[in-house]
């Protein structure tokens, strides 16, 4: 007997969970991937290889592997270094790569010059043992340079360390996430004008709610002490701890008058990282992932909420002893 398909989500919403799965955005001019799956090849810089060289999960191995960014100037100035990377595990060509970033290592230690080949693989062997992306500068004949990982078919090296997970944690966030939707006071309602039957947002709801008990990803407790949810147990910013509209899921941001962008795709509620996702720890990871309103998200940057909260207080303490009334 085949399985029931579960019903989908409206198509805004299923798509805004599943790019939760992704990568940031990264253009031409680094050495990231752009917007790719959270588990892809990792790039971890030599000075902080021992601090995140282990996956937190999958007995400590990513997923697709990592490569290691070595400083020009450490492997060919620095004594011994070379050993010290033997020593590691590390070898060029094979899980690490020269990485040139500004102009003064191109022009005192050229790959070219030296006959050095470019990487063109993310798994070992890397192809070469080098990768360049070094800016223009407004100097007669410094144009930008850029070596490696840089064809149509092969844009970057691979993804910020900080920002890797592995499939089955992306699973879990994305779940839980959909769970958080769900929690939104008027999620039922959203979800129905958005073309659900009441008889598919009932099937929905129960398999997701079914799926995070078995996983433990809807232990409300948890949720309210990393401000995802309120005591009514309804989904809420982060930051300001308002409760979120689930009409926000599914509506575009409003753009301010005179600088009004047609193809823009940012919506009013975002992903937020309840703690900031930063070298050295992996903080993509259920109970760290709730929804927020998009400004918010802004206000926060990497700076993490309770940081924020405290820059925020001294901001308005300031005014407030200036004389200046909300």
């Amino acid at each position: 007997m085949s399985k029931k398909k579960i019903p989908s989500l409206p198509k805004l919403l299923k798509s805004k969970i599943y790019k939760t799965g992704q990568t940031r955005g990264a253009d031409d001019d680094v050495i990231f991937q752009n917007r790719v799956n959270r588990n892809s090849t990792v790039l971890i810089p030599y000075d902080f290889f021992d601090l995140t060289s282990q996956a937190p999960d999958n007995e400590g191995k990513f997923e697709n592997g990592f490569i290691v960014l070595i400083n020009p100037v450490d492997y060919f100035w620095k004594e011994n270094f070379e050993i010290e990377m033997m020593s590691k595990g590390l070898e060029l060509g094979k899980n690490a790569i020269l990485f040139y970033e500004t102009r003064q290592q191109w022009n005192e230690y050229n790959p070219i010059n030296k006959k050095l080949k470019p990487a063109t693989n993310r798994t070992e062997p890397l192809g070469g043992v080098f990768v360049a992306r070094v800016p223009s500068t407004t100097s007669s004949g410094d144009e930008k340079i850029s070596y490696g990982f840089n064809i149509s078919k092969l844009k970057g090296a691979g993804i910020r360390v900080y920002e890797y997970a592995s499939k089955e944690v992306m699973k879990d966030c994305q779940d839980q996430l959909e769970y958080l939707f769900w929690l939104c006071f008027d999620s039922e309602k959203v979800a129905l004008e958005a073309g659900m039957s009441i008889e598919q947002i009932k099937e929905r709801k129960s398999y997701i709610e079914e799926v995070c008990k078995e996983r433990k990803l809807s232990e409300h407790k948890l949720l309210k002490e990393n401000r995802m949810i309120d005591n009514n147990e309804n989904t809420v910013c982060p930051l300001c701890l308002e409760k979120l509209k689930g009409i926000g899921f599914l509506s575009r941001l409003v753009q301010a008058e005179g600088r009004i962008v047609p193809d823009l795709t940012v919506t009013e509620i975002n992903l937020f990282h309840i703690k900031e996702l930063r070298t050295g720890a992996f903080n993509h990871k259920p109970y760290n992932l709730g929804w927020g309103h998009h400004h918010c998200n802004v206000v926060c940057k990497d700076s993490g909420i309770i940081d924020t909260l405290k820059w925020m207080k001294i901001i308005v303490d300031k005014n407030l002893n200036e004389g200046i009334e909300f």
